[in-house]
């Protein structure tokens, strides 16, 4: 009788401190927090960094180094936003990101979020349990965050950046194959309600196995933005093709058939870029999974090239690569994603409003 009062009273501590353990708490909203915090800091830097090169204009690249180095805070703090922290947990957080984003190395974004979730969690725990709440809270979360991220951290970064090693290692030996496996599955995860970006950056992915990434990205978006353009019109064609596909999501629950034209090209698509095309990811692999979302995708791909140039490995950016990554990001995914609808029209499997979005 006792372990079971304090079995509910435990429970009912937990509700009250809104500490969750579920799949959807951390692996739907902090997941996907986490890719907004990469946004704003790493890729937009990324972004930044590009435009202030290739125009010359050096503050553009002096201050995008500023924001990639904040990199690691901004996850923490999206997670703890994503996790509904109190304010002073929120603001700990940003400790905590930014020694599990140092001591994770490559695989820093990966030692983020995990180190993130349990220090958030520990700190809702203590939050205003005390009368001096603002000595307790930040003390616990940012000791608990940082001890775990000494222990763990650089741990998971090798774990993280050892399967990332071995997805590319994989894809430069079977191209065609993995061009496929790898198109696939991250184009699956971007249009879930999780994020393909962050477990591209938490992988390190780049390489063939990042071009292969990026075409299913971008199979997915630009294939429901032009498969569904007679239902969503130019709205719907811009929220899908350079917002996000997971727009769909809520259709594909209660029809998972739509979901099989842009898939089925992003088979295609994948082991074109990796055995015809040879496209590369080398930018931030965190772009490897952001598909034509801002054009991040592309960007990343074009960064690389640029990369590759300055240290010798590209003499120049030819017609074919230029050729490669608009069939790849663009043309093909819109003409053969719609083709593929039309049989599941007529067969009814996809039907009137079937693709519609509440825009």
């Amino acid at each position: 009788m006792g372990n079971l009062t304090k079995e509910v009273g435990l429970k009912a501590f937990l509700k009250r401190k809104d500490v969750e353990f579920s799949a959807k708490r951390y692996g739907i909203d902090a997941l996907g927090a986490m890719a907004q915090g990469l946004f704003a800091s790493l890729l937009i830097g990324t972004i930044i960094e590009t435009f202030g090169k290739q125009l010359g204009i050096q503050i553009l690249v002096d201050i995008s180094v500023y924001a990639k180095g904040a990199t690691g805070p901004a996850m923490a703090v999206a997670i703890g936003y994503a996790l509904k922290c109190p304010p002073l947990v929120l603001f700990s957080l940003i400790t905590v990101g930014s020694a599990a984003n140092a001591l994770g190395g490559a695989g820093g974004p990966l030692a983020v979020f995990v180190v993130a979730v349990i220090a958030a969690e520990f700190g809702k725990i203590v939050s205003k349990e005390t009368k001096i709440d603002i000595i307790i809270t930040p003390l616990v979360t940012i000791v608990a965050g940082v001890l775990v991220a000494m222990a763990c951290a650089p741990v998971i970064g090798a774990v993280a950046i050892s399967v990332g090693n071995a997805i590319m290692w994989a894809t430069d030996l079977q191209p065609f194959w993995m061009g496929i496996i790898v198109s696939v599955l991250v184009g699956i995860a971007l249009t879930l309600p999780i994020s393909s970006a962050a477990i591209c950056a938490a992988l390190a992915l780049t390489g063939l196995a990042g071009g292969a990434a990026v075409a299913g990205c971008c199979a997915q978006m630009v294939g429901f933005a032009t498969m569904s353009f007679r239902e969503n019109r130019w709205g719907g064609l811009l929220a899908q093709g350079i917002g996000t596909s997971m727009l769909q999501m809520g259709n594909i629950v209660r029809n998972p058939r739509i979901w099989l034209p842009p898939t089925i090209v992003s088979a295609i698509t994948g082991p074109l870029a990796t055995c015809l095309f040879k496209m590369q990811m080398n930018g931030a692999p965190v772009a490897s999974g952001m598909g034509t979302c801002g054009f991040v995708g592309q960007i990343g791909v074009y960064t690389g090239w640029i990369t590759d140039i300055e240290i010798g490995l590209k003499t120049g950016i030819t017609s074919f690569d230029w050729l490669g990554l608009l069939l790849i990001c663009f043309v093909l995914p819109a003409i053969l994603t719609p083709l593929f609808a039309l049989p599941l029209r007529k067969m009814g499997w996809i039907k009137d409003n079937d693709l519609k979005l509440d825009l």
